[in-house]
């Protein structure tokens, strides 16, 4: 049960450069015994960092991260049972406020607040006592409110801290008391706050500097030799007043720090010192970088007098893969750190330019690598009651982005009112689906089912006479490398055929889960739309020998893995997909839509040599250029860098995107060879397929029920294998040329020398 709430939303009587703090003295009441328990729920409109008697209730940074906040508002609750036992007295609770998603700056459009101009926070404090008495302290007009040290604070343009203004003890009883001001309360539907299910967003790692020079137009450049995400903190003693300011970036073009990716973006931080010792950490922005651009520092600037902050949601890494290829290790590298990076409280498309939203088409196609790689299940579900608000509240629409931000833009830009899309609106579909699959949790499917038929239902309602999707706007397949650089929907394949493929994934997908949730009524229903569905398709996109319209390596990819041809068509069209793919000389034709299925295509077809001549060349485009390149996360697109080392021309261009990186998940199927027989890995298949003159491979995944986990070798033409089955499950071994095993739980060696 949610608590009762006594608390209201206050805001400062004054912005305070948008980073106002708000402070309360109190004392616990007498005559009660000692602290049984005490708890404390916290929230924001803006972000909030929390202090009590000065120091922080928690590690959380950038609290409480970004919902549907027209809907939702999250809270989290903290122990401080121990807190407030160790002393009595007066105690300070203390809440720091920034903009964040509330106030900022989102989007490209240059707008901000757009779910309100006022910064608030609300806090309850209930202490219980031994005779059973509870007290609460609550933010109301009795608080204060003072300045920060921080003088701007923006996500996408970073943030601003004078450290002259410092007041280290601001929220401890010892506080000076001078200049605080009062507070005012806020209307707010307490309706709306709803516990946070997902993750907090903490530090995660510190990386040093690898190196710091000056660039040829005189500029200290820093290289900390990782594509990632947060921000830089340093110690460091200067005069005072004077500003160090570090600037942060991606790449390096033409031997300079490469910013025009960043858009309008500032992503700068300045920091204005005491003329003591200071230490600064911007911990109300966020950005996404491996180098920065430092100007101001006192004196000479060395490797050691910097660190890197990594940040993003706490997920636990459960999976791994590594093969005996280098460059392939590399490149699932980058697809970890991509999801790291992308995978701040919202599952953003990139984290560093004027954009950082959740678009929807990206995790559609990535959710089963990011639910191998990382417990993404509460996370993701958190996600998707979001998404589920925005999809009930917009008609049965599932817009492009959740939280859905560009229903504010102005009415002019083309992405304001959409309808549903394929691949895009698809994720209210494909992302439960993958999820119940890795997590054979079937709550969370029933949790997410109601959108899922509505999302089907209302794409039944888009479709022509014929029973195509072929009318609407279609993103298609955004980003084919044969697209011009400012034309990313120029794609070889027709839009068509993409939406309808689409339509029958989901219908069919949709159909299974209400079988299984029992619903039916309704699988007949959605059982009986993707048969009229895959009809239409194969009357007006496919002749009788397997051709499918535009004659592309997405078309047939997405026509073989989403399972609308059967028999000769099928093989047909895999026959056909190879020949495309040795016409392309095995580089990349696909685009979001083709890229994580074509592979997959390919080996189910009897092309494995094709799909591994695919996944492991290294001209452009292609999965392994950017590693070629020093890539450390998965671009936007497959030439964001051109081979001369310039940024590519579009306007849209990012370094850390993770949806092009979906191929991972064929590379823990297919290579390592691990994947789901039942949902949840109840039972699973072991059935790596060597090629691609790898010798060997190993994965291993942390299902509900265990470790699975499969290291396989050839030696001499003869493969080996070494299977892990965790308790309580089975796993059926598949190895080329031999029959399938049965193995229970525990540790197998099968092959040469078993």
């Amino acid at each position: 049960m949610p608590p009762t709430w006594r608390a209201t939303m206050i805001a400062a009587d004054a912005d305070h450069d948008g980073a106002p703090l708000l402070r309360r003295r109190f004392t616990l009441e007498p005559g009660h015994g000692e602290v049984r328990r005490a708890v404390l729920h916290v929230t924001a409109q803006g972000v909030v960092e929390t202090h009590l008697d000065g120091v922080p209730v928690s590690d959380d940074v950038l609290a409480p991260g970004w919902s549907s906040y027209e809907w939702r508002l999250r809270y989290r609750t903290h122990d401080v049972t121990g807190a407030l036992r160790e002393s009595g007295g007066e105690h300070v609770l203390g809440l720091a406020l920034g903009n964040g998603w509330s106030r900022g700056r989102l989007a490209w459009g240059g707008g901000r607040a757009y779910y309100g101009d006022d910064l608030g926070g609300f806090a309850q404090l209930e202490v219980e006592f031994a005779d059973g008495h509870t007290q609460f302290v609550v933010t109301d007009e009795a608080w204060e409110s003072h300045a920060s040290a921080v003088t701007a604070n923006d996500l996408y343009d970073g943030q601003s801290i004078d450290a002259r203004r410092l007041d280290p003890a601001w929220a401890t009883v010892g506080g000076d008391r001078e200049g605080w001001g009062g507070v005012r309360t806020l209307e707010f539907d307490t309706g709306r706050l709803t516990e946070h299910v997902g993750p907090p967003v903490r530090r995660q790692e510190v990386l040093p500097a690898q190196r710091v020079w000056t660039s040829p137009s005189g500029k200290t450049l820093v290289d900390f030799g990782q594509n990632l995400v947060g921000w830089v903190r340093f110690s460091v003693r200067g005069g005072a007043g004077s500003t160090i300011t570090i600037r942060h970036a991606e790449v390096l073009e033409r031997e300079e720090l490469g910013t025009r990716p960043l858009r309008s973006a500032e992503a700068t931080d300045r920091f204005t010192l005491s003329g003591g010792e200071d230490s600064f950490e911007p911990t109300f922005t966020f950005h996404g970088f491996r180098y920065a651009e430092v100007d101001g520092w006192p004196g000479e600037l060395r490797p050691e007098d910097l660190e890197a902050v990594v940040v993003h949601s706490q997920l636990r890494r459960t999976g791994e893969f590594e093969c005996s290829n280098e460059l392939l290790n590399q490149l699932h590298r980058n697809v970890v750190w991509g999801t790291k990076g992308n995978f701040l409280d919202v599952p953003t498309d990139c984290p560093q330019r004027d954009e950082r939203l959740g678009w929807t088409g990206d995790l559609a196609v990535f959710a089963p690598t990011a639910a191998y790689l990382f417990d993404v299940r509460d996370f993701l579900r958190d996600w998707l009651r979001d998404m589920a608000l925005e999809q009930r509240h917009g008609g049965g629409i599932v817009p492009f982005v959740v939280p859905d931000v560009l229903k504010y833009l102005p009415p002019h830009d083309e992405f304001r009112d959409p309808d549903s899309t394929a691949v895009w609106s698809d994720v209210a579909v494909w992302l439960p689906w993958a999820l119940h699959q890795a997590y054979g949790d079937d709550e969370l499917l029933a949790e997410s089912y109601p959108a899922m038929a509505l999302h089907v239902d209302h794409v039944a309602g888009l479709l022509s006479e014929t029973g195509l999707w072929d009318t609407g706007f279609q993103f298609g397949d955004w980003l084919d490398p044969d697209a011009p650089p400012d034309e990313p929907a120029a794609a070889k394949a027709d839009k068509g055929v993409v939406a309808t493929a689409c339509v029958f994934r989901s219908a069919r997908t949709t159909a299974d889960a209400a079988r299984l949730l029992g619903h039916e009524e309704d699988a007949g229903r959605f059982d009986a739309l993707a048969e009229r569905v895959r009809a239409a398709f194969l009357e007006h996109y496919v002749d009788e020998q397997g051709l499918v319209l535009s004659d592309c390596a997405t078309a047939y990819a997405l026509a073989i893995e989403f399972g609308l041809l059967e028999g000769e068509q099928r093989a047909w069209a895999g026959d056909r997909l190879a020949e495309l793919a040795e016409k392309a000389g095995y580089r990349v034709s696909t685009g979001f839509a083709g890229t994580p299925y074509v592979t997959g295509a390919l080996s189910s077809t009897g092309h494995l040599d094709t799909a591994y001549r695919l996944l492991l060349e290294e001209q452009c485009p292609s999965w392994l250029y950017p590693v070629t390149m020093g890539a450390t996360t998965i671009w936007e697109r497959w030439d964001s860098m051109l081979p001369d080392g310039t940024i590519n021309p579009g306007q849209m261009t990012s370094f850390n995107h993770y949806a092009l990186g979906a191929v991972a998940d064929w590379v823990h199927r297919t290579v390592a060879g691990i994947s789901p027989l039942e949902p949840g890995y109840r039972r699973a298949l072991i059935a790596p397929q060597p090629g691609g003159g790898l010798t060997w491979a190993k994965g291993s995944l942390d299902t509900p029920h265990g470790r699975l986990a499969v290291h396989w070798r050839l030696e001499g033409g003869q493969l080996s294998a070494e299977v892990t089955v965790p308790e309580g499950t089975t796993a059926v071994l598949r190895l080329p040329g031999e029959g399938e095993r049965e193995l229970p739980a525990g540790t197998h060696r099968v092959g040469a020398g078993s």
